[in-house]
């Protein structure tokens, strides 16, 4: 499959069923270094190859109602305060894609799906893991939000209603993380993780191995 791009033409690596992807993004300022982490997103992304498009559920956008973007170009947004200005001087101008949107909008109808023209954009828990993925910005970018006035019961049939998307070559991405304390975090590089986050982390990873989705729809609920 081929798109054009102005005067390139991207052949894209699409019509191979696309996975489902969980991306812990960490700190921001992950977007703008070069480390272990983000060197694997590379990896990730040349292993991958070029889907036709990429939708992202960032942790960072909470909306009533569920929602994804339907812009052609959505902004670039910096949802941080107290980092360096490099890190609000990152662009990530990946298009988006209205007719995408659409077609989400228009086949998933319970819930309801609105679409976004105007308001949001790509917030850092999309664009953070994404530049390093794919540098180019040369794949197409919608966000999809979280409904805080829903559980996540609610999310995880949201997500079944998704996957059918993946064979039409479309890469889901969950971005966010699986331990998140800012009130307790350590910055420094060579800080050592919490016990409980060890386990915590290595438990939902147990279960999702395990495909043991109740559990982890019910620990979240009790959360």
């Amino acid at each position: 499959m081929t798109e054009k791009h102005g005067s390139q033409v991207r052949t894209h690596d699409s019509i191979k069923r696309q996975p489902v992807l969980f991306l812990g993004h960490g700190s921001p300022m992950n977007a703008i270094q070069q480390n272990t982490f983000t060197r694997s997103l590379g990896d990730l992304g040349r292993t991958l190859g070029h889907p036709k498009a990429i939708l992202c559920v960032s942790a960072h956008w909470m909306t009533k109602g569920t929602w994804v973007t339907r812009m052609p170009k959505p902004k670039t947004i910096h949802d941080f305060y107290g980092f360096p200005k490099p890190l609000f001087d990152v662009q990530y101008p990946a298009s988006g894609s209205p007719e995408i949107a659409d077609m989400i909008h228009g086949e998933i109808k319970d819930p309801e799906v609105r679409t976004d023209g105007t308001d949001w954009g790509l917030d850092h828990g999309t664009w953070s893991v994404l530049r390093h993925m794919y540098p180019k910005a040369d794949v197409p970018v919608l966000q999809l939000s979280i409904d805080m006035s829903q559980g996540p019961e609610y999310h995880f049939q949201l997500g079944q209603k998704l996957r059918s998307f993946r064979d039409r070559g479309i890469l889901i991405v969950g971005s966010g993380n699986i331990v998140h304390n800012l009130r307790q975090i350590d910055f420094s590089p060579s800080a050592k993780p919490f016990d409980w986050a060890i386990e915590f982390d290595e438990w939902t990873k147990n279960q999702l191995l395990l495909g043991a989705c109740a559990s982890l729809i019910n620990q979240a609920t009790a959360s």
